[in-house]
């Protein structure tokens, strides 16, 4: 990260520390024979519990995921007819999936502060668990205006968000109630660490983006005390086995809403180099 830092220690540059940071930790793994989630202190828990994310929610719910999130569809720029057009979408979601399963709202960065209370007073009834992502990622004086306006609904943030810096900033004046970096994104395992730690002191929650949906993430939130839940990105038409939409070889993938990582050492990786087509 320090070598970065005269151009810029965010974005893709912060990816490639992750991708060197996640081999080095499996590496560590491989080399002692044990999982990176024992390296980490052992399991905190006996499974992690998965939310899905996805417009599919009748199949989240078949699939037994305690928790959807639904993708905002209507901006800013769609105004009234927007707004409305929102909390129709929303309203249906919470009568299909009934009160006794959390629902959240993703809105990818989409929104200003002004639209955002509209909506997230409108959307008040349906008991949300989280809004996420609501504002651009770097505004911090925006989020501080969201949390002083809307004190009472939970916000979660931190996907695009680069080293544990922001993640510091945040819990330190409580912006957000829940961090989520993504592992692979942040910085890799070490950073993701360091914000638990951050998150902890503050008594917020950690969330990672995409949290099991690679044996990366799937590890941590196995292992890290203070990530209450795992998200899994639905990638798959319904009725299809999830066994088919577990991309990376190894990696474990949730069963009625639940999930447990490899116990294979490192991160579970699965390899096989005569699959590869040779380099020419």
């Amino acid at each position: 990260v320090r070598l970065c830092a005269p151009f810029g220690a965010t974005g893709v540059a912060s990816y490639a520390v992750s991708a060197i940071d996640l081999a080095l930790w499996d590496l560590k793994g491989k080399a002692l024979g044990r999982p990176v989630y024992e390296l980490l202190g052992g399991p905190a828990r006996d499974e992690v519990v998965c939310y899905a994310t996805g417009p599919q929610h009748e199949w989240h719910m078949e699939l037994g995921f305690s928790g959807t999130k639904h993708p905002l569809v209507y901006g800013s720029s769609d105004g009234l007819d927007g707004l409305k057009r929102n909390v129709e979408e929303l309203s249906g979601v919470r009568e299909l999936v009934g009160p006794d399963i959390e629902l959240m709202l993703d809105c990818w960065m989409a929104l200003d502060v002004e639209y955002a209370v509209r909506l997230i007073e409108e959307l008040r009834p349906l008991k949300l668990k989280w809004v996420e992502e609501i504002l651009p990622s770097e505004d911090m004086d925006a989020h501080a205006q969201l949390r002083r306006r809307a004190p009472w609904q939970t916000l979660a943030t931190g996907e695009h968000w680069y080293t544990p810096v922001p993640f510091q900033h945040a819990a330190s004046h409580h912006l957000v109630d829940i961090l989520q970096p993504d592992i692979q994104w942040v910085g890799g395992l070490t950073p993701l660490m360091r914000i638990c730690a951050l998150a902890d002191a503050a008594g917020l929650a950690v969330i990672p983006h995409g949290g099991v949906n690679s044996p990366f993430g799937q590890h941590a939130c196995y292992a890290l005390p203070n990530i209450p839940w795992g998200e899994y990105f639905v990638a798959v038409t319904p009725g299809t086995d999830l066994a088919d939409a577990a991309g990376v070889p190894g990696a474990a993938y949730p069963v009625n809403g639940r999930l447990q990582p490899s116990d294979t050492p490192g991160f579970g990786l699965e390899i096989d180099l005569s699959d590869l087509p040779p380099f020419a």
